[in-house]
């Protein structure tokens, strides 16, 4: 069973950036192992926008932990079952259904091996890099009512947080397939961030004066929501919304196996269409703390608005 972390001394911050097509790439490095060796130029095509996939890499499951996900869980009252890094509480599951333990166990490790995986392969982020919360996706994709367009996960869409403004952070994301009987796991990518964003903007309204003290005084946000926050939800929804884009925009299909991927899910355009028991781990970086601070998300709505939209 990996349960291996890898340290690494800072590399220098040596730049990849190449022009790229308007389709989010998809990349493909083939380590095998938790301990590396790393990519240094996976940090680099993270930033850009690209899909980075470890093909094989495989978080292993002891026998238990697998026989547990092999005869399939149900969430409840949720999209999927969720650990709390500062609490430690597991939710979105039954205890009568499932043995908490088990789950915690398996989902603190894969959190563990995440956060190695990071550090490896982006050590400048170490010090800025905050763990949020873990999720385990057990219930298949595919034929799954959304309770709502706004939460139908097979649209087309850039990730923003309702009620957890991020201020400008960037919302990084690591997945792993670890269906035991190796049901891939379907996913949509779209054009780049930039272009998207820059076919909305000019229908998105500022926010209006006094609302992010109002949204945070009724308590509909966990902190106050700044203009960068705004402007990134109407971007999710309108994307959502917009029925022309869902069905005729440039997009990839993509299909992982039992394997491991991550991404910038606040820049890139992404759905999951298909696909059962995949681990998800998310951590939130500082604009500052990235090698290419331009190209965040925060940074390009900056220069296409003309307005500092965050602190």
């Amino acid at each position: 069973m990996a349960r291996g972390r890898h340290e690494c001394k800072p590399r220098r911050n040596r730049c990849m950036l190449r022009p790229m097509s308007e389709l989010v790439p998809l990349i493909a490095f083939e380590t095998s192992g938790w301990n590396g060796p790393w990519p240094e130029t996976a940090a680099d095509a993270l930033e850009q926008g690209a899909v980075v996939h470890f093909p094989k890499l495989r978080v292993d499951l002891t026998p238990i932990e697998c026989a547990l996900v092999a005869r399939g869980l149900s969430v409840k009252g949720a999209k999927n079952i969720s650990l709390d890094p500062k609490t430690g509480r597991l939710g979105g599951i039954d205890a009568a259904e499932a043995p908490v333990d088990t789950l915690t166990g398996m989902m603190s490790r894969f959190r563990e091996l995440a956060q190695g995986l990071m550090r490896g392969i982006a050590p400048s982020y170490a010090g800025a890099l905050e763990t949020g919360r873990t999720s385990f996706r057990p219930v298949e994709i595919a034929g799954r009512a959304p309770s709502s367009w706004r939460s139908d996960d097979t649209r087309l869409h850039t990730d923003a947080f309702p009620a957890t403004p991020t201020g400008g952070k960037r919302i990084l994301r690591v997945f792993a397939n670890i269906d035991p009987e190796g049901h891939p796991r379907l996913w949509r990518t779209g054009e780049r961030f930039e272009r998207v964003a820059a076919s909305y903007l000019p229908r998105i309204r500022p926010p209006l004066p006094g609302s992010a003290v109002l949204l945070r005084g009724l308590r509909l946000t966990r902190s106050r929501r700044s203009a960068y926050d705004h402007y990134m939800l109407r971007l999710h929804d309108m994307a959502k919304a917009d029925a022309g884009y869902q069905a005729s925009s440039p997009r990839t299909e993509i299909s992982f196996g039992p394997s491991v991927w991550l991404v910038f899910t606040d820049q890139v355009p992404h759905a999951a269409l298909g696909g059962r028991n995949a681990l998800e781990q998310t951590f939130y970086l500082p604009v500052g703390a990235q090698r290419h601070p331009e190209l965040a998300p925060l940074r390009v709505l900056e220069r296409l608005t003309g307005r500092r939209l965050a602190a």
